[in-house]
């Protein structure tokens, strides 16, 4: 799932660390964080805020049922359109 921006971030990493399976950001170098990881939430955050929006970033789950739980709190590429 493609992201644009997170509009509550505290919000976002509550449900992430609720669900069962992985979730990775991806970013357009490649890179992958781990969002279960407190280190890498706050270098996703970071460099959001630095960027103000970020590009080309995708979220990845494990168990792709679980993307509902967090779907309140992000902004995708669809919600621009």
């Amino acid at each position: 799932m493609k992201i644009v921006s997170i509009k509550d971030p505290k919000k976002f990493f509550e449900q992430i660390n609720k669900l069962k399976g992985e979730v990775e950001l991806v970013t357009s170098e490649g890179d992958r964080l781990n969002l279960k990881s407190v280190l890498c939430q706050y270098i996703a955050l970071t460099q959001m805020f630095k960027d103000a929006m970020i590009d080309d970033v995708e979220l990845l789950f494990s168990d792709p049922s679980e993307a509902q739980f967090v779907s309140d709190y992000i902004v995708t590429t669809k919600d621009l359109t």
